[in-house]
């Protein structure tokens, strides 16, 4: 279920992040009409895909820690913690039972 939602986010993310390929199709309409040369086209499309995959890895980590987040508010993880120390607290109750019984008198319950 987690990483079902990281990867709707992430989606949602991926979908704004732009490709230098991408962004030279997107540019050679400007330099078929003379508007920019065709380095400089390259140059932008390095530029913007490369802002956009920095923005990509900052909204990545800013969503798996808010999923972090989330999951510890919502006690998720806690469980075989909890579990465990069920356990420690039933032999603990065993224990006690068993030198209560060896020495006559009667647990406490």
């Amino acid at each position: 279920m987690i990483d079902d939602i990281k990867k709707i986010m992430l989606a949602g993310v991926g979908a704004a992040v732009i490709t230098k390929e991408k962004a030279e199709t997107a540019f050679a309409d400007w330099v078929k009409k003379g508007k920019i040369s065709a380095d400089d086209a390259k140059t932008m499309a390095a530029k913007l895909a490369d802002e956009g995959r920095v923005e990509y890895d900052r909204a990545s980590a800013n969503m798996k820690q808010a999923v972090r987040d989330l999951l510890d508010k919502a006690g998720v993880g806690q469980k075989d913690r909890i579990d465990t120390l069920e356990k420690r607290l039933l032999a603990l109750e065993v224990e006690v039972a068993n030198l209560a019984t060896r020495s006559g008198a009667t647990p406490q319950t």
